[in-house]
């Protein structure tokens, strides 16, 4: 395996400059799926490549149950400093084993939750929940998806206003938003490195929804103010439930004025992939090389360990 096999622990950074530049440069819906695509590549290949170091890592200790000859000396000597690097991944691992679970229990958990409160309504696609404090969000699963809204959200909107806040909310179910958002979580609990893009994925996506609710209700302009209205009713005095960072809303925490400006400026051109001359299309494609080469350093250490195992392994 040698030194490739620390490789995709890094690579993720080759990832930053597009997380950067695809907020300003990339179309909203590119963004989103690129960035999720190349974070989940990354993190996978990360995650692999540790577990092989914690193989190696764990055939040293005494006591351990996996057979003796996958401690032998050739085994060890496919990792650059085997005695240190393949104990260090023991406890990695189970930190992003650990961080992962969190993730994936708090996610239920907020839907069960949400899901639960929703009991006793009606089944309409739009549930309306008796409170002052004013939030708005997205919830998918369930026996249909669902847009969750206080009252005290819609009256702080107009009536145009409450047309852009359901279409955005709409906009997150039907790209199924909160799949996105929930993958770049994860990656990012896998390699910390990941953390810019799940930053911007959190930003994209929204761009995203904002856009898909400004062509259904014929004005930038409309979205603009209620996703400014929102904001600062949400920061009021009184505090709504907030979604968990994977259910999409409205007024989520984040850049709001960049929103705002980017809806009161031009439509982003749809165009599928910048040109490589072209500052974007080399992060993009900077970063499609760390995923591919990551890829590739991790599935060449995999078969090369389990070659070196499988001879080891007294028949």
């Amino acid at each position: 395996m040698g030194i490739f096999v620390f490789l995709p622990l890094v690579l993720p950074l080759t990832a930053w400059p597009i997380a950067r530049l695809a907020e300003q440069r990339l179309h909203p819906r590119t963004a989103t799926v690129l960035l999720t695509s190349v974070s989940t590549v990354l993190a996978l290949c990360s995650t692999v490549c540790l577990a092989l170091l914690m193989v190696v890592g764990t055939a040293q200790l005494p006591g351990n149950p996996l057979p003796d000859g996958w401690s032998d000396p050739e085994v060890r000597a496919s990792v650059p400093r085997h005695e240190i690097a393949g104990k260090a991944a023991i406890p990695a691992l189970l930190a992003v084993l650990a961080a992962g679970g969190r993730t994936l229990a708090r996610h239920a958990r907020v839907r069960r939750r949400a899901h639960r409160a929703l009991a006793g309504l009606p089944g309409t696609e739009v549930a309306v929940l008796p409170d002052a404090a004013p939030y708005a969000y997205a919830l998918p699963g369930g026996r249909r998806d669902r847009i969750v809204v206080s009252r005290g959200m819609l009256g702080s909107l107009a009536a145009r206003e409450r047309r852009a806040l359901f279409a955005h909310e709409r906009a997150h179910l039907a790209a199924r938003h909160h799949r996105h958002l929930l993958l770049v979580q994860l990656a990012a609990c896998a390699n910390p490195f990941l953390l810019p893009l799940r930053t911007a994925v959190a930003y994209t996506a929204e761009r995203w929804a904002d856009e898909e609710a400004a062509r259904a209700v014929g004005s930038r302009r409309v979205v603009a103010r209620a996703i400014g209205r929102a904001a600062l009713a949400a920061t009021g005095p009184a505090t709504g439930p907030a979604p968990v960072p994977t259910l999409p809303a409205l007024a989520a925490p984040g850049p709001l004025p960049r929103r705002v400006a980017a809806l009161l400026g031009p439509e982003p051109a749809a165009r599928a992939w910048p040109s490589l001359f072209t500052t974007a299309g080399l992060a993009v494609w900077t970063a499609a090389t760390g995923a591919a080469l990551s890829a590739m350093f991790s599935a060449n250490s995999a078969l090369t360990l389990a070659f070196l195992l499988h001879a080891a392994t007294p028949l």
